[in-house]
This record gives C-alpha cells, structure tokens and sequence, in this order.
C-alpha cells in the first residue's frame, strides 16, 4: 500500500474519530433520549467517546511520524 493510500485510510479514521467524539458529548449533553434512558444512556455516549479516542489519538500519532519521515526523505 502506498503512502497516501494510508495517509488517506489515517485521515479518515481521524474524522470518524472526532465525528464519535462529538457525537457522544452531544448526545450526554443535549439529548432526552439518552438522558430518559439513565445508565444505560451514559454508557452509550461514553462508547461513542471511547471509541472516538481509540480512532483518532492513534491515528494521529502514526500519521504524524509518517509526515516526519516523508520530509526527511525529501531533505537527504
């Protein structure tokens, strides 16, 4: 697989990433739905929440060493 094709799949779990994030803080926040449903409602916002960190911190941190090892192949 090429570099931009995993540099694109990253920034693609990224956005899935922080789409989940907000959309957990957004559902504990504002929604009835979630806030009449009690416990179990928290724990379905708090999975959209987890699941968006454990999409976008990875990602970010992996994406970034592949760009630092792009523009040093490009400097030597």
């Amino acid at each position: 697989m090429s570099d931009n094709k995993l540099i694109l799949i990253l920034k693609i779990c990224i956005s899935i990433g922080i789409s989940l994030i907000l959309l957990g803080i957004y559902c504990h926040n504002f929604s009835e739905t979630i806030a009449t449903m009690g416990v179990n409602g928290i724990i379905i916002s708090a999975m959209c929440v987890a699941f968006g960190m454990a999409l976008s911190l990875p990602t970010k941190m992996y994406l970034t060493f592949i760009l630092v090892k792009r523009e040093v192949e490009k400097t030597t």
